[in-house]
């Protein structure tokens, strides 16, 4: 392109980052689009189909009409605060995104890159640490608002993240130690060197769990929306947003699930690779192609189904929200981390990770439901004989 490495270098990043945006952002009016359709099929209704053939144009008109509604600022906010809100959460979902490989790194054409900013030894951190800030934009707009629907809306959602990011953690800290790095772009080419049996998701299925389950509530998706319910909280901590604010508190949800998809895939399913089409060492023309296709329909599959959990399983209560993270997730993380260091340690095989993860979930299980049947035993004592099991009369 450039005769000078240094431009070269600079033009391309900014291919990729103009690239990247533009995905991103029309990926999220699509998205919505496809979670409508979703919802209709499963409540047997017909969705969006009057704008355009099907009802594909349906998401252009939403962008018109998010344009050119009014722009009500209500006169009792703090407008500073009430105005950068939604700008945080989309712009820390965004920056996350700049170390997400997206495609055959190191198979790229010379006019694209598939990552912003490769070779980020701490790619990880970084997202955590940039991730973790988007719950400020939530609390800014809803301290700001002076609205106190939106005040506990975005009080649940400080204490939902808080507990969550620590599960989301540690559910990586097992991978982290098998492959000696958080580069993500070193765990994907070692799990594509090691063909789809080097997959992470067969040795560490309860970190994949626990990851995908902690994911969905650092985005504020159902199960997990206890910020924004709407029986309770009317909108929660988006309620006085309209117009434009309010379309960027859901860019940047969505962005966080593109962003979470990207990281299942990479982390767990292999990122691009995929047998006998999408080898490492494929190298027939246009296989760059199709490795970001293979990468693309897995993030779309794991989209897919955050989707649909969101119209099959019941909002949870807050204190199982809470009970969840650090009874259940929090503990079974660190058994993981545990194990994994116990059969590195050891030398062991990796498939011990494996039946570890097995054993460790079939406990949970059994201690969840005794601590339940117990719960419910002195629930009726009670009732019953009008004392608590815990105090004995008298």
């Amino acid at each position: 392109m450039f005769d000078d490495p240094g431009l070269n270098s600079l033009a391309v990043t900014l291919l990729t980052i103009v690239a990247v945006l533009g995905g991103i952002l029309g990926t999220c009016t699509y998205l919505i689009l496809l979670e409508r359709k979703l919802s209709a099929w499963m409540q047997d209704r017909v969705g969006p189909n009057r704008v355009g053939p099907f009802g594909v144009l349906q998401p252009i008109a939403d962008g018109i009409k998010f344009l050119l509604k009014e722009d009500v600022i209500p006169d009792h906010v703090d407008k500073v605060l009430y105005i950068v809100a939604p700008t945080i959460s989309v712009f820390t979902t965004m920056l996350a995104f700049s170390v997400v490989p997206f495609g055959p790194v190191d198979q790229a054409p010379e006019w694209l890159r598939f990552i912003i900013a490769p070779n980020m030894d701490l790619g990880l951190v970084f997202i955590f640490a940039v991730t973790s800030l988007a719950v400020y934009g939530i609390i800014l707009g809803g301290w700001a608002s002076n609205n106190k629907y939106s005040a506990l809306g975005s009080l649940r959602a400080s204490a939902q993240v808080v507990s969550y990011e620590i599960p989301l953690g540690m559910s990586i800290l097992g991978i982290a130690l098998l492959h000696g790095t958080m580069n993500l772009e070193t765990m994907l080419t070692d799990q594509a060197a090691s063909g789809v049996m080097g997959w992470n998701i067969w040795y560490q299925p309860l970190a994949g769990l626990i990851f995908f389950t902690a994911a969905l509530a650092e985005s504020n998706r159902l199960p997990f929306d206890l910020a924004e319910c709407e029986q309770e909280l009317v909108g929660g901590f988006h309620t006085e947003y309209s117009s434009m604010k309010f379309a960027l508190f859901f860019i940047g949800e969505y962005t966080h699930v593109i962003t979470t998809s990207f990281l299942v895939s990479v982390l767990f399913f292999g990122g691009w690779h995929f047998p006998y089409i999408a080898e490492a060492s494929s190298a027939y023309a246009g296989a760059w192609a199709v490795k970001l296709l293979v990468l693309a329909a897995k993030v779309l599959l794991c989209i897919v189904l955050v989707m649909l959990l969101r119209w099959t399983i019941p909002r949870f209560r807050f204190d199982q929200l809470m009970g969840l993270a650090w009874k259940v997730l929090i503990p079974l993380a660190l058994a993981n981390v545990v194990l994994v260091m116990c059969v590195l340690q050891f030398g062991w095989s990796h498939w011990w990770l494996t039946a570890g993860s097995v054993l460790l979930f079939i406990a949970a299980g059994v201690i969840g439901v005794n601590a339940s049947r117990s719960e419910i035993m002195g629930r009726h004592q009670v009732r019953a004989t009008g004392f608590s099991p815990a105090v004995p009369p008298g």
